[in-house]
């Protein structure tokens, strides 16, 4: 080869190395990556006081139908033909886990998620809330914190961020991602450095 066609071919491969770091980069510079920098980073807070009966949950949505709950409401939003009974309890229908891609035939296997989970809210910033916006928290259908998922990986979510829980369908985690850092961005929490991290690499998924 000679000298010229080296430091052609080499000045080719910096411009492809350059445009392949670009584009990782401008992956996780969208609107939720600005949302993302936008948030606080900061040490998890103490438990200390935390309960879950601070965040009242499952309250009546009447909007959903008479007799209907969030969890009801969320099972007729996220699910595929599903019916329910006059006290809106589900009687048929399927589910698709956001989190292992899994199908779920009955409203038994299916747990409501909360995105962001309650105790891991608590360490962020909600340890300082009144409980009419924990409640609020615990049962906001405005935002994507609300998801029907299979009940094994919920249970092995548990109040994990995503530094050290992801879904297990890894095309699900720009998606994923996007919606945890849209919930801590409405509500005002913060962040880990982990955490932040975790979340930048996970967007870095996105198309």
């Amino acid at each position: 080869m000679s000298v010229v066609a080296a430091v052609l071919l080499g000045a080719m491969w910096l411009v492809f190395e350059s445009g392949l770091l670009d584009s990782k980069v401008s992956a996780a510079t969208g609107p939720a990556g600005d949302q993302l920098a936008e948030l606080a980073v900061a040490p998890a807070g103490s438990m200390t006081g935390y309960s879950r009966e601070k965040f009242k949950h499952w309250i009546p949505q009447p909007d959903a139908g008479k007799n209907c709950n969030t969890r009801e409401a969320v099972l007729a939003r996220d699910g595929q033909s599903v019916k329910a009974n006059s006290a809106c309890e589900v009687t048929s229908g399927s589910w698709t886990s956001l989190y292992t891609g899994e199908k779920v035939a009955q409203a038994k296997g299916v747990d409501i998620d909360h995105m962001v989970p309650l105790a891991n809210a608590w360490r962020s910033g909600a340890s300082k809330w009144d409980d009419a916006k924990r409640q609020q928290f615990a049962n906001d259908m405005s935002l994507p914190q609300l998801v029907a998922v299979d009940s094994s990986s919920n249970r092995s979510k548990g109040d994990q961020d995503p530094s050290t829980w992801k879904p297990t369908a890894q095309g699900q985690w720009c998606v994923y991602a996007t919606d945890w850092i849209t919930v801590k961005k409405s509500y005002g929490l913060s962040v880990t450095d982990a955490e932040k991290k975790a979340l930048t690499d996970m967007l870095a998924t996105c198309e």
